[in-house]
C-alpha cells in the first residue's frame, strides 16, 4: 500500500514525502489501520521495519485533526541518546508543514536548552527516562496533558534497568483511559508483557515477523580464529574486500575502543561509539557515519542501538555476541528492506561456548571455515599497549609496551608460546589451526558433529596445559576448604600468599572444567 492510498492529512501527506516514504512496510500499514481510531497496541517488530515512521504518522494524523485548542501532548520513550535524536529527526521532517514541533531531551547535556525548547512550546516530546524524570520532577516539564504515550524498544529499555523509572513516569501521566498507549518491542519479555497489561485498555497486539526473511538474505561467515589472530584476520578482511561501510561488534566498551584503535595505528580510519563516550562526541561519530564519511564504526550492542543505516555493506561480530538475539540484532542491519548484506563472524576459544545456543535458535548451523595464514594481515599494532578512556585526548595510543609484553622483549608472538599457561592454550590452538585441512569437512558437517569437533579440539587445548596440581586439586573440592581455613589462620604470615596462588589456579581450572561439561551437556540436548 501506498501512503498516498491512505486519507491523511494535506500537511501530513507533505512531510511524508519530503522524508522519501512511497510504499508502506507491513509494521506501517498494520499501525496506521490500528491505531488512527485512538486504540492501543502492542506492537512486537524489529529494528529496522519502519516503526518509527508507524506510531509517528498515527499521532501526528490524529494531532492535526484537532483544534489548537484541543490539542494535547506527545510522549514518545526511548533508551537511548542516539535513538531519540533519531526519532526527533524523522519526527521534524513529518511536521515540517505543520505547526507542530519535536524536540529530544536526554542526559549528557546541560539542561539550559533543553528548558528553553519546553518553554517555547513542543508537541513531540522524545526523551530518555532519567532527563524526562529529572525535568518533570524539577518543573519544567509539564505531563499532565499528555494524550498519546509511545515506548520505543521497551525490551531493551528493561535491559539497560529503566523499568522503574518507566512505571514512575507513567504514574505522573493522565490515566490510560484518557491517553493512547502503544508499546514496541522486538521481543516478548515478562516486563513488557507486564507493563502492557498494567498501562493499557484492551490493547491490540501486532507481531510483525521479519527477522529471519533478513537473515536469510544475509551472506553469512563463521570464522574460526586464535584470539591473539583476531586483528589480523579483522585487517585481512577490510583490507582485501575494501567495505563502503562497516560496523565491528564487540561485547565490552573496552574492547571496542581498543580494536578502533588498534585499527587507526593500522591505517584504517574508524571510530568506536560506547556509552561512557561524551554526547557531543557520540553525536559527532553517528553523523559522520550516516553521511559516510566515515566507513569504519566499532560499537557495543547497546550503543548501536539506534543507528539506522540503509546502506550498510558488512558486518563484523568481533566477539561472539553473549546473547542469541544480538547476534539476529547485529547481523540484520546489513540488510534493510529487502537488500543484501554480507556478515562475518569470529568464534574463538574464548567465546565457541556462545556458539550452539546461537545455531538453536536460527534453526541452523552458520557457514563455517577456519582463518588460515592467507587470510591474515600484518597487524602494526602488535606489542602496543592501549590506554583506554581518555576520551577528550586526540593522543589515543601510549606507546609504552605493556607489562606483559616488557617480560617477554615486547614479543607477543612469542608471548604466546611461552611457558605461561595462557600463551599455552593460544600456541596450541594457532598450532593446530594452521596445520589443519578441516575446512571442508567442516563445511559439511551436521550441528552434532561440529559441536563433538568443538569440545574435542577447544576443551583439549584448555584442560591439556593444565598441571597435575591443578587437575588433582580440581577433582578433590574438600582441599579447597582446607587451604581456606589454613589463609585464615596464616593471615598475617608469609604463607597466605602461597595459599592465596593455588587458589587462583584453582578457580582457572574450574572454569574450564565447567566448559567442558557444558559442551557435553549440549550435545546430549541435541
Amino acid at each position: 500500500m501506498r501512503f498516498t492510498e491512505l486519507n491523511l492529512h494535506n500537511d501530513l501527506q507533505k512531510g511524508i514525502e519530503a522524508a522519501n516514504y512511497i510504499e508502506c512496510t507491513s509494521v506501517q500499514e498494520q499501525v496506521l489501520n490500528a491505531a488512527l481510531d485512538g486504540s492501543d497496541l502492542y506492537v512486537q517488530s524489529q529494528t529496522g521495519t519502519g516503526k518509527t515512521a508507524a506510531y509517528l504518522i498515527s499521532v501526528i494524523q490524529q494531532m492535526l485533526n484537532l483544534s489548537n485548542a484541543e490539542r494535547k501532548k506527545a510522549l514518545v520513550m526511548v533508551p537511548t541518546r542516539e535513538l531519540a535524536v533519531q526519532v526527533e529527526q524523522e519526527a521534524t521532517t513529518l511536521l515540517s508543514f505543520s505547526n507542530l514541533k519535536a524536540a529530544s531531551f536526554y542526559g549528557g547535556v546541560g539542561y539550559t536548552q533543553q528548558t528553553a525548547l519546553l518553554k517555547q512550546g513542543v508537541d513531540f516530546i522524545i526523551g530518555t527516562p532519567g532527563r524526562v524524570i529529572d525535568l518533570q520532577e524539577s518543573g519544567d516539564m509539564d505531563l499532565s496533558n499528555v494524550a498519546y504515550l509511545v515506548v520505543d524498544e521497551a525490551d531493551r529499555m528493561f535491559d539497560m534497568g529503566f523499568y522503574p523509572d518507566l512505571r514512575k513516569l507513567i504514574k505522573v501521566l493522565p490515566k490510560s483511559n484518557n491517553r493512547q498507549t502503544m508499546l514496541f518491542s522486538a521481543t516478548l519479555n515478562t516486563y513488557v508483557k507486564n507493563l502492557a497489561w498494567e498501562y493499557t485498555e484492551d490493547a491490540k497486539e501486532i507481531t510483525i515477523e521479519s527477522e529471519q526473511i533478513t537473515v536469510e538474505e544475509i551472506d553469512q561467515q563463521l570464522l574460526h580464529v586464535a584470539s591473539d589472530s583476531k586483528m589480523k584476520l579483522l585487517l585481512g578482511i577490510l583490507n582485501s574486500e575494501n567495505p563502503e561501510s562497516v560496523i565491528i561488534f564487540c561485547n565490552t566498551k573496552r574492547s571496542s575502543e581498543v580494536v578502533a584503535k588498534r585499527l587507526e595505528i593500522n591505517n584504517i580510519h574508524s571510530e568506536f561509539i560506547i556509552g561512557d563516550l561524551p554526547q557531543s562526541k557520540r553525536l559527532q561519530v553517528l553523523d559522520s557515519f550516516k553521511n559516510g564519511t566515515l566507513k569504519c564504526l566499532v560499537a557495543t550492542d547497546v550503543a548501536a542501538r539506534g543507528i539506522d543505516v540503509t546502506d550498510l555493506a558488512m558486518v563484523v561480530n568481533y566477539d561472539l555476541p553473549n546473547e542469541t538475539e544480538n547476534y539476529v540484532h547485529r547481523i540484520g542491519r546489513t540488510a534493510r528492506a529487502g537488500k543484501s548484506g554480507k556478515a562475518y563472524t569470529f568464534c574463538s576459544e574464548q567465546d565457541v561456548y556462545n556458539l550452539p545456543a546461537i545455531e538453536r535458535y536460527l534453526g541452523t548451523s552458520i557457514p563455517s571455515a577456519v582463518a588460515f595464514d592467507d587470510m591474515l594481515a600484518e597487524d602494526k599494532s602488535e606489542g602496543i599497549f592501549i590506554r583506554t578512556g581518555d576520551y577528550g585526548n586526540e593522543e589515543y595510543v601510549n606507546n609504552h609496551k605493556s607489562k606483559t609484553s616488557r617480560r617477554n622483549q615486547g614479543s607477543s608472538k612469542n608471548y604466546s608460546t611461552k611457558k605461561g599457561y595462557k600463551g599455552r592454550v593460544k600456541g596450541e590452538f594457532n598450532k593446530y589451526y594452521n596445520n589443519t585441512k578441516f575446512n571442508e569437512t567442516l563445511a559439511t558437517m551436521s550441528f552434532d558433529e561440529r559441536m563433538k569437533f568443538y569440545k574435542e579440539k577447544y576443551c583439549s587445548f584448555q584442560t591439556e596445559t593444565v598441571s597435575d596440581k591443578d587437575k588433582v586439586f580440581n577433582k578433590n573440592n574438600s582441599q579447597d576448604k582446607s587451604y581456606n581455613k589454613e589463609r585464615k589462620a596464616n593471615q598475617n604470615t608469609g604463607e597466605n600468599k602461597k595459599v592465596v596462588s593455588v587458589n587462583k589456579s584453582n578457580k582457572r581450572t574450574g572454569l574450564f572444567s565447567c566448559l567442558k561439561k557444558f559442551f557435553s551437556k549440549e550435545k546430549n540436548n541435541i
